[in-house]
């Protein structure tokens, strides 16, 4: 091979690996970083709480629906409008439905309506009475339209003025089936139950003779019924009817007068309760004592959030002063009735003396 040749080559081969090194060391390399961002992302929360149900006596919706938007405001828990209707319709309905139902708390006005006696296997062994409550007897200046209206409530008028001899003669009138008298059906809704054992304590108080004013309210065909007090309202207001048993805190809601029955026989004072508890009737289900009025709290085993429902238990209890401006009186410490264990939430309000025991359920 020519000398000069292989010389050019071996001088091209040098060349060539001289730049292939200053390309691999002398130029800079292209680094890629990761880019940190040092802005602050804000990220919404969205809340994934379950609405919270309540289902309510009929006669208590107003209160139950206070509670709600004032347990809503402080939590931000969705609280729908509160369903109303007969307590132990209600609870007859809590327990057809099963896991169907729509309902995290259940408030009713009779104990037994939160034992499985209605609820069934959805019963939680557990309620609370947090306010007590009395019976009275609703008018309206419409429903006072003919004489014998009149009559009985002139003596009503004259027995709250301090003649108590006059009770015995409003409720003969009362009952003569000169007056029509709203009672609601006793098997779905308790102040229909209750009414009648007012008939009773009157009997018993002013007449000598338990039965007198309840039998003949029956024979003289006085009463009108529906499914729930709340039913005979526009009757009432329509003049339809002259008279309506229903709640005080009821009537007071709804605007109603009403006659401020002594209480002995209005259900509504706890020093009476073993007076109240010698008067029974008979439902479909068994025969039903007396007892002071109060409204309960439980948690059915099938309601859609166990954990938001106490939540709301607990709320309750805490704050039912406020309930006071319904007519109610709060119960403090309220009272438990119980068959079973009760859950960590309740039992830490027994051990703070928030409640107190007050026998089974």
């Amino acid at each position: 091979m020519n000398k000069g040749l292989v010389i050019g080559i071996v001088v091209l081969v040098i060349i060539v690996v001289g730049v292939l090194a200053y390309v691999e060391i002398g130029m800079p390399k292209h680094v890629t970083t990761p880019t940190t961002n040092t802005s602050t992302t804000s990220t919404t929360t969205t809340s994934t709480k379950t609405p919270l149900y309540i289902w309510v006596a009929d006669a208590y919706t107003a209160e139950a629906q206070f509670l709600g938007s004032s347990f809503q405001n402080a939590t931000g828990i969705t609280v729908p409008t509160p369903k109303g209707g007969g307590s132990f319709g209600l609870a007859r309905e809590i327990a057809s439905e099963g896991p169907n139902a729509q309902v995290s708390v259940f408030l009713p006005v009779a104990l037994s309506a939160a034992s499985p006696l209605y609820l069934g296997n959805y019963s939680s062994g557990w309620a609370i009475a947090f306010v007590a409550d009395q019976l009275t007897i609703a008018y309206t200046n419409t429903s006072i339209n003919n004489p014998y209206a009149q009559q009985a409530l002139n003596y009503a008028k004259e027995a709250e003025a301090g003649n108590t001899s006059a009770w015995y003669d409003f409720f003969q009138v009362l009952s003569s089936g000169k007056v029509k008298v709203g009672i609601s059906d006793p098997n779905t809704d308790p102040a229909g139950f209750r009414a009648w054992i007012t008939l009773e304590l009157a009997g018993y108080e002013y007449a000598n003779n338990t039965f007198l004013f309840y039998n003949e309210m029956l024979s003289n065909k006085g009463n009108v019924t529906a499914s729930n007090a709340a039913e005979l309202v526009s009757p009432l207001e329509a003049g339809q009817i002259n008279f309506l048993f229903i709640y005080k805190s009821a009537a007071i809601a709804k605007g109603l007068e009403y006659i401020q029955l002594p209480n002995q026989i209005n259900q509504g004072d706890p020093s009476y309760s073993s007076l109240y508890s010698k008067f029974e009737y008979n439902l479909s289900t068994g025969p039903v004592h007396g007892s002071p009025i109060y409204l309960f709290i439980t948690v059915p085993k099938n309601a859609n959030n166990q954990e938001e429902a106490l939540q709301f238990v607990t709320y309750l209890i805490e704050n039912s002063q406020s309930l006071s401006k319904f007519g109610l009186l709060p119960l403090s410490p309220a009272i438990l009735f119980n068959s079973t264990a009760v859950p960590p939430q309740i039992a830490s309000l027994l051990s703070q003396g928030k409640l107190v025991e007050g026998g089974t359920l």
